[in-house]
Order: structure tokens, then sequence, then C-alpha cells
């Protein structure tokens, strides 16, 4: 088995761990590959002498003959692997070496238990919805997906107009920090800070949120994933910002741009005794009251 090891930085109190996982997949057969910067870190920078020497980047990708595709860190790593995994049909797994980690589902003290579930494949395979964005204005350099989020927001410190329009008519117009388009996996994210509801990652519905909006009788909505979203922002600096994820790019005011669900998902790796509502309750303590504690 090939298993293909995505990382950026991770704090040194978990040195010990790492090279547990690590370990643990080289003494059971496993050929691992590291995205070479990630590798340089371990050695140069963790002192880890990472078994195997194999490594990837973003120029070659990962390796045909991998997999999954393993992230060791936190949320914000995970978001940034889906540039390797684009429309291949890789699994993709996380262990937590961040904080919150609410997509890297495995604990920051892995048991060998569930690292023998992903040598095993012996994990559901959950298909999670991702955005495209199409417009004239972004750079061919720029990777136009996004599983968590689509978010158009000022850049200076003057609001911004986002005109929204989709097949059954045009929205309000919002007055407000920025906009915007949420994904069911992006629901429990950014979106739930700005008050949009919690999704099941499962269900085929995307959700337009404004962030800080001027305007107070506009409130997130929950439309359809088939719709097309267009989108229109300006702003008095001529400069606005888009994010995808954890990717941004500055746009010039007046652009359009179009959102829509991607033609493909991610492939997200979820253990067999996980399941979204007791990550609720364990990540974001949904429903914690001491009055529900026994005695």
């Amino acid at each position: 088995m090939h298993i293909a090891v995505y990382g950026r930085f991770i704090e040194a109190a978990w040195k010990p761990k790492v090279f547990h996982v690590l370990e643990y997949f080289h003494t059971h057969g496993v050929k691992l590959v590291y995205f070479e910067p990630f590798y340089l870190f371990l050695k140069k920078q963790m002192h880890v002498d990472p078994p195997g020497t194999d490594t990837f980047t973003l120029q070659t990708g990962v390796p045909a003959e991998c997999e999954l595709l393993l992230n060791l860190g936190g949320d914000g790593t995970f978001l940034e692997s889906l540039v390797f995994i684009k429309d291949r049909e890789i699994p993709v797994a996380g262990v937590n070496f961040g904080r919150l980690g609410f997509l890297a589902e495995i604990g920051p003290e892995p048991q060998d238990a569930c690292l023998d579930q992903l040598i095993n494949g012996a994990y559901r395979v959950e298909e999670r919805v991702l955005l495209q964005v199409n417009s004239p204005c972004l750079p061919e350099s720029v990777f136009p997906y996004a599983l968590n989020d689509c978010i158009l927001q000022r850049r200076g410190s003057g609001m911004i107009s986002v005109m929204v329009s989709m097949l059954q008519g045009a929205l309000p117009a919002y007055w407000a920090d920025g906009l915007m388009v949420a994904t069911p996996t992006g629901s429990t994210a950014y979106a739930l800070s700005v008050g949009g509801p919690i999704i099941f990652p499962n269900a085929d519905v995307l959700v337009v949120a404004p962030i800080a909006p001027h305007n107070l009788n506009v409130r997130p909505i929950v439309i359809p994933s088939h719709e097309e979203l267009t989108i229109v922002v300006q702003s008095r600096t001529e400069r606005a910002i888009l994010t995808l994820d954890n990717r941004s790019v500055s746009i010039p005011s007046g652009a359009e741009f179009r959102v829509r669900k991607a033609p493909f998902v991610l492939r997200y790796v979820s253990l067999q005794e996980q399941h979204f509502i007791s990550t609720l309750h364990e990540k974001l303590l949904w429903g914690f009251d001491k009055r529900n504690t026994t005695q």
C-alpha cells in the first residue's frame, strides 16, 4: 500500500506522536510518500528521520500509485491538500495535530486501531460537495474549487455591496463586510460564526450568508446545491478579496463570479465508530449544559 503524507507545520510537542504514526505505517508494510517541503520540515525542524525518502511536489502531484492522502496537522492543512487531489478519487484522511480538528477526524493521540483501519480500508468514504468559482478576473494560477466556502469580502475599511442572482430570481442586495457561499462541510466553519445553520455533510444544499450585514433584515439562506449563483461585488476602494477556503486573491470592484457545485467531490475518510452528531458534541460542545450532566 502507498500513502501520500501531507503537512506543513506541526508544533514540537507533537513530535513523538508524529513519529509514532509514521513508524507504525512503515512497520506495517506501508510505503510513505511525503510532500517534499513537509519532509524537509520533519528532518530539519522537528529532527525526525521519516521512514522512507520518496517525495512529491505541487508540480508533480500525488503519485498515481497512492491509495490514500493522509494529512498531518489541523483543518487548514486538510483544506490545503485539496489542490493535490483535484478531481482524482483518492480518499483523504487527517490526523489532528492542530487545534479544533473538525476535518482531521483522528485525534492527536491516535490509537493503533485507527491506523489499522486506514491500512485495511476499514472506513467509510463520504462524498463531500465542493464549490467551483468561474470568473474572467481569476488568474490561471488560482485553483477555483473549495471544500468549505467561497467568500467575497472587503479589502479596506468600507463595506461592500454584493448582488446575488439565481435562476429563481435575485436575492436582496447585501451591504456588508462580505458574503459567503458555504457547503455542508463548511457549515461548521466560518459560516457557523456568521449565524449560518449546522448542516449534515450529506445534505444536498448550499448556504448563502452575509458577513456583518448593515441591512439587518437579511439572513443566511439555504438553497438547493444545483443552483448556480451569479455574484457581483462593488467596492469603493476599487478592490475586494475572494477567498476559496484558505486561499485568497485580490479582485477588482465590479467583477462578476459564477458559483456552483463542482462536477466532482472530495472522498472524505470517516472512521466507522465516528458520526456527525458525536463530532458536534465533541468538537463544538454542542448542547453542553451543566444541567444535562449527572451528579
